[in-house]
């Protein structure tokens, strides 16, 4: 046992390909990328992000964080290594994924850092590649990236690299478009099974929600299900959504198409394109006015903006990424005129509860 770990450890990196190369396999064979609507941009992203993690930004990461802490604790190298194998990894993995969970949804509510981690989400299919599509200094800011050096310098090296192969197998098969959860989401028999997963685990389904456009079909979680290895941080801070069913459309709204560099180096390298996140005019401002939208509504399910950002006011155009803010789901049963509310006062919103008259007259 002890022989085979070591093995893993000493060539974790190796088996961290060869879980890209086996669902790569698994994409092609069943025909997954027949249809890919990836463009040259989409190739250079995925490649050069994931190449550039492995073999640039990981090492140099590991190499600070692991001197880092020596200098810090210069007597500490190596104190946990009477630590049994199992507690270790289980330390290791449980801190690697509330760091990471707190970092990937502090990149949803921050609009500084959605700017690194916006790359991610372009994506209009999902894929394999996905899993390292990031701007080169959202994996420099990391935290869990730096706590590998940690690990590792006060005794944890081999829990470390047994546990970055078992958080990749996850990581990559919860992007991967070989959606291995729906065999069981089909047999009823079975569904009591994956039902357990993945109350502890990242599954498909969970993730792809993640990645939706928006949650207008009540299956996609953009603003959610921010787990990468594990689902119980999301259960516990209330952020999980769990639906057994995948969306219709992955990315983001109103996407201008940047260039591969400036999704990669951003903020070095910026984008020419209009109305871009990414450019150097982008100016985030209020769109909200004071009166309310008097709309004839069709029956159908709408998005209603709360962060008061969008460029289509009152409904939700994806401004609320990088916010705290979440688009409210409505349902208009019956085709007539509503007020819609567009001062973001109103206690029911989305319908105008007059709280604009407020501002109005000077009493808000």
């Amino acid at each position: 046992m002890e022989n085979a770990l070591t093995f893993i450890a000493d060539h974790h990196v190796a088996f961290v390909f060869g879980i890209l190369v086996f669902f790569g396999l698994m994409e092609a064979l069943f025909g997954y990328l027949s249809d890919s609507r990836r463009n040259k941009d989409d190739v250079f992203v995925e490649v050069i992000s994931t190449l550039f993690l492995l073999f640039i930004t990981k090492p140099i990461v590991f190499f600070l964080s692991f001197e880092g802490t020596k200098l810090l604790f210069p007597t500490g190298e190596g104190v946990w290594t009477g630590l049994p194998f199992w507690a270790g990894l289980i330390i290791f993995l449980l801190v690697d994924d509330f760091l990471q969970y707190w970092y990937h949804r502090s990149s949803h509510e921050y609009k500084w850092l959605w700017k690194h981690h916006r790359p991610h989400h372009t994506a209009t299919e999902m894929g394999l590649l996905v899993s390292y599509r990031e701007s080169i200094y959202f994996f420099m800011m990391m935290p869990n990236i730096w706590w590998l050096g940690i690990f590792t310098y006060f005794g944890g090296g081999i829990p470390v690299a047994v546990g970055l192969v078992l958080k990749q197998i996850v990581i990559i098969s919860s992007h991967s478009l070989a959606r291995w959860d729906v065999f069981f989401y089909k047999r009823p028999a079975l569904k009591p099974v994956i039902q357990i997963v993945e109350r502890i685990f990242i599954t498909p389904a969970f993730h792809h929600g993640h990645h939706a456009v928006s949650k207008i079909d009540a299956v996609g979680n953009p603003n959610g299900n921010f787990g990468n290895m594990f689902s119980i941080w999301d259960q516990l801070f209330g952020s999980a959504t769990f639906t057994h069913a995948f969306p219709a459309e992955y990315g983001i709204p109103n996407d201008p198409q940047d260039p591969w560099q400036a999704h990669i180096f951003y903020p070095v390298v910026t984008s020419e394109k209009p109305g871009s996140e990414l450019s150097k005019d982008f100016i985030f401002e209020k769109t909200t006015k004071t009166e309310p939208a008097i709309l004839t509504l069709k029956e159908g399910d709408y998005l209603y903006c709360t962060c008061g950002y969008s460029r289509s006011q009152p409904f939700c155009d994806g401004s609320h990424h990088g916010t705290k803010f979440q688009p409210i789901r409505f349902s208009i049963k019956k085709e007539r005129e509503y007020k819609l509310c567009r001062c973001k006062m109103c206690k029911k919103g989305p319908f105008c509860d007059d709280s604009h008259l407020k501002i109005e007259n000077g009493k808000v």
